[in-house]
């Protein structure tokens, strides 16, 4: 039996998830950086993830963008 119904995930889609998936770590990791106070290497270690995620969304973002002109 053929599956008329099917919901087709596009490409723009699955970006659409991981910009939002990589949003959500940034936000993470940036609390996490700001609320641990008894490892400060931990904490910076967070806080370098914040940044280097932050590159990854911005890409994505950008993926975006091209699929929305």
């Amino acid at each position: 039996m053929e599956n008329t119904h099917a919901i087709k995930i596009t490409t723009r889609d699955r970006i659409l998830r991981a910009w939002e998936n990589s949003m959500e770590l940034v936000r993470d990791f940036e609390i996490y950086s700001k609320e641990i106070e008894d490892d400060n290497e931990a904490s910076k270690i967070f806080a370098k993830f914040a940044e280097d995620e932050c590159c990854h969304a911005s890409k994505f973002r950008e993926l975006l963008h091209r699929y929305d002109d």
